[in-house]
């Protein structure tokens, strides 16, 4: 296997916290977690270098696993890299090759990979040196994130509004029996206030964002045709995502 797609898996294997394997955006799809229109907008964005936050409040609700199944989707050369505090704070102001920081969750815990406080802070920070960023919090709407990032930590709106692409979750049922879904999405430019571009009443709304139609289209049918071949793994998932990137370039 190409040593680019083991230390990508194997950086998104360490944010697993309950065991079994990790699961790929071909997972979620077959979980009904979302739907094909809206995997291919979020991979549109995702393989185009957006930072990512994901959000639920119940813990087991899904938010690392939708997490690590869209950044599976980053850019080929973006490099995993875990955010612990030791990292962040480490990254040099200019110079440094650029990364995608994958912090575990926003949390007080003393985990790895959780941040907070002036920890989280730097960390958001580095959405200006052109790092891309991807975690995930206990929030179950925009406002709700907004207050836990911006107000209870301090981290400017101009770092948060830097997430381009905000997903909150649903979960219903219980342990064993848990249906789990894509409620919300919500989409920055990276400069301006997040906008709601997808509801699960609504669906997709019409004219969203800067990224081209075709180029959403052409992600829609790489999905489609990893369904229909029977790929299934983040490794598979990843191997053919690049593939698909080298004939798109």
């Amino acid at each position: 296997m190409d040593d680019h797609i083991v230390r990508h898996c194997r950086e998104l294997d360490r944010c697993n916290q309950r065991g079994g394997r990790m699961l790929s955006m071909l997972d979620l799809l077959a979980a009904d977690t979302l739907d094909l229109d809206l995997a291919a907008f979020l991979m549109a964005h995702v393989a185009r270098g957006a930072s990512v936050m994901v959000g639920a409040n119940p813990g087991g609700a899904g938010k690392t696993t939708v997490m690590c199944a869209l950044i599976n989707l980053a850019p080929a050369g973006l490099d995993l890299a875990a955010a612990d505090a030791r990292t962040v704070r480490a990254v040099p102001v200019t110079g440094a090759p650029k990364r995608c920081y994958v912090c575990h969750e926003i949390g007080a815990g003393r985990f790895f990979a959780y941040l907070w406080g002036r920890d989280l802070r730097a960390y958001c920070a580095l959405s200006e040196r052109g790092h891309t960023l991807a975690t995930n919090l206990h929030a179950d709407d925009l406002p709700e994130a907004r207050d836990q990032v911006c107000v209870e930590n301090g981290v400017p709106e101009a770092h948060f509004n830097a997430f381009r692409v905000l997903v909150f979750l649903r979960v219903s049922g219980g342990y064993g029996n848990a249906q789990r879904w894509i409620e919300k999405v919500y989409l920055s430019d990276g400069h301006a206030p997040h906008a709601l571009v997808y509801d699960t009443s609504r669906g997709l709304m019409n004219g969203v964002g800067e990224i081209s139609a075709p180029w959403v289209a052409q992600c829609r049918s790489f999905l489609e045709a990893c369904r229909d071949t029977g790929v299934r793994t983040i490794e598979d998932t990843r191997r053919a995502f690049l593939q698909f990137l080298d004939g798109h370039a």
